[in-house]
């Protein structure tokens, strides 16, 4: 399976998007790293669940920036890693997540590089999409997506990491980014889906076709 040209994202479609630092740098270096990125990707990915109270007013200048418009997208589960993140969202109309995609990595590209007063680029060339065409790999993604803080060492129990879906899926978290009923409805629960992505790595490294939505 090869990664998709923007051009090609169609409605109705799920597609893994990841990207890394550039040469494999950390993009996340504190807290605060993670919560600007995820505000953010509330605010273009689902800015309808952005409380009123918590939007953006407009530059002193009056500009009033240009909002994506609520229920273009749905985020189906995130992890972000010390060096590069994986979002799955499903685009629900023609506005393409190549504008999505531009605003959250230009918008935390800027941030980062002013924090740390730095300059060049962030992130390792574009960002790489996939069309997750099926069920069975919407499944199994979701679960290597989840299962990347453990399988990095960074933590024993897929519990603990924070910037990750995971806790909100197996009921820890009350988070409300995500669109969880598209996975967790083919399941018994959340119990059982825990299950199913505790279990999963070794199946994952071994399916050739699955190995190629990932991020090497």
């Amino acid at each position: 399976m090869k990664h998709r040209d923007y051009k090609l994202f169609r409605a109705g479609e799920y597609y893994h998007i990841f990207n890394r630092g550039n040469a494999k740098q950390n993009i996340f270096l504190d807290d605060r790293d993670y919560l600007f990125f995820l505000k953010r990707s509330r605010e273009n990915i689902v800015p309808e669940k952005v409380p009123f109270s918590q939007r953006r007013a407009p530059s002193p200048g009056g500009y009033v920036r240009k909002d994506t418009p609520p229920n273009s997208f749905a985020l189906v589960c995130y992890c972000l890693m010390p060096n590069h993140f994986h979002l799955l969202i499903r685009q629900d109309t023609d506005l393409s997540i190549s504008n999505l995609m531009l605003k959250v990595v230009t918008s935390y590209s800027k941030y980062f590089n002013r924090r740390y007063d730095r300059v060049g680029s962030l992130f390792q060339g574009p960002f790489k999409a996939v069309n997750i065409s099926t069920d069975s790999y919407l499944l199994w993604l979701s679960a290597y997506i989840h299962q990347n803080p453990k399988v990095a060492g960074l933590v024993k129990n897929l519990e603990a990491y924070q910037w990750s879906s995971y806790p909100d899926f197996v009921g820890l978290r009350n988070g409300t980014l995500c669109e969880q009923g598209i996975v967790l409805s083919q399941f018994q629960g959340r119990e059982d889906y825990a299950n199913f992505v505790e279990n999963s790595y070794e199946k994952i490294k071994q399916s050739k076709e699955v190995k190629e939505l990932f991020l090497d």
